[in-house]
């Protein structure tokens, strides 16, 4: 995974693991959305630290899609992904 459910929970604000049930599955379909997204696997060790970054914006609106910030994430996980697709085709 791109980010471990503590770093899920903290990027969440979420306290306990009551809501682990709905947080892990959305952190395991993050890998493959990147993937598909940039045209690169982001999911290898050492993890881009800006893979890790877009992760848990992707998260915090996929968690709470209707919130008051759901504009502001969708411009900012655009930007990181145009920059990640970027930084993927270097690595080539």
């Amino acid at each position: 995974m791109l980010i471990t459910i503590e770093e899920a929970r903290d990027a969440l604000r979420v306290d306990g693991t009551d809501n682990d049930v709905i947080i892990l599955p959305l952190l395991e379909a993050i890998p493959s959305y990147l993937e598909v997204s940039t045209g690169h696997d982001w999911d290898t060790e050492p993890v881009h630290p800006l893979a890790q970054t877009a992760a848990k914006f992707i998260l915090q609106l996929w968690y709470d899609p209707q919130g008051p910030d759901t504009e502001r994430l969708k411009r900012t996980i655009d930007g990181l992904l145009t920059a990640l697709t970027a930084i993927g085709r270097t690595m080539e």
